[in-house]
């Protein structure tokens, strides 16, 4: 048995052809949704699926704490977590995603991410650079080599065994961003290891500005922070300097070179809010909150 869970807030626009999309797929899996109290219709087209929901209140709603209590409800021996508006690209996603797991040593698997027709250029540089086209098996002898990559994953489409994800205690709580590389991270340290799979795919993608990215790297720097014993283990500004020279080379060849100046601008912002965010504990609450991208986690605080 295998259960998805989708966290979902006011998801009506994705709702319908995402679970249509899940139906079709070729193996069968319990669906769960959990949902933070949706003013929308979400909740009233998850139950016409027939499909298990969960409701919560929106203020208690928190990256690892929402997907850990809806896994303890799931009765699948691997859990395929998934984000409401990440649409699998084929009836064959959820197979090709759980793969891997036959292997006793494997314990998570990651697929890829396609972007949407709209994507942007810098946008559709980023798909390809995160998620390209070779399968890949990461472990914890791989961290001196690959530094934070090794532990990339994304919960975006992502699937666990979950008697691995309780060994490790699940995701991390009350973290404000980063609890699929936390996860991940855990595991690895633990002695397993963690496929990325390109087969398995799904068309999810966002164009955000300078400004939203300077708050989602203030996000991930104050969620690394915190996690110092992430940090200790590898250097994340070396993979940022390999970014920016690839993503530059891919627009200069696509001919994209009024692109250019706005792709070192997004870098700028990227670095300004993640240094920021190593000095977070420095600043008030009040301005922490309006350099973040999720502001409610600082209301908790």
């Amino acid at each position: 048995m295998v259960s998805i869970i989708i966290p979902t807030l006011n998801a009506e626009n994705y709702t319908y052809t995402l679970l249509s999309s899940l139906r079709k797929q070729l193996v069968p899996s319990e669906i769960i949704i959990i949902d933070s109290s949706s003013s929308d219709n979400t909740v009233k087209i998850a139950e016409s699926y027939g499909v298990k929901t969960i409701i919560i209140k929106r203020e208690n709603f928190d990256h690892g704490g929402t997907r850990n209590l809806a896994a303890k409800t799931s009765s699948g021996e691997i859990i395929v977590f998934l984000t409401q508006d990440a649409i699998p690209a084929d009836a064959y996603f959820i197979e090709n995603l759980i793969k891997p797991l036959k292997k006793s040593e494997i314990a998570l698997s990651y697929g890829r991410q396609v972007p949407k027709e709209d994507a942007n250029p810098l946008e559709k540089f980023a798909r390809g650079f995160n998620y390209g086209g070779i399968p890949l098996i990461k472990e914890k002898g791989q961290i001196c080599r690959l530094g934070i990559k090794t532990f990339f994953n994304t919960n975006v489409c992502c699937a666990v065994k979950k008697s691995a994800f309780e060994e490790v205690q699940g995701f991390p709580e009350k973290i404000i961003m980063n609890e699929d590389t936390v996860l991940a991270a855990k595991l690895i340290l633990k002695g397993y290891k963690i496929a990325y799979i390109p087969e398995a795919k799904v068309i999810h993608s966002h164009n955000y500005t300078c400004g939203q990215q300077f708050k989602r790297y203030f996000d991930i720097g104050v969620s690394l922070k915190r996690q110092r014993w992430i940090l200790e283990l590898i250097k994340t500004e070396r993979e940022g300097y390999k970014y920016i020279k690839e993503e530059i080379r891919f627009l200069w060849r696509e001919r994209k070179w009024y692109w250019i100046p706005y792709a070192f601008g997004e870098a700028a912002a990227k670095y300004a809010g993640y240094r920021l965010a190593l000095m977070e504990d420095k600043l008030p609450v009040v301005l922490k909150k309006s350099l973040s991208m999720h502001g409610y986690f600082w209301d908790k605080k």
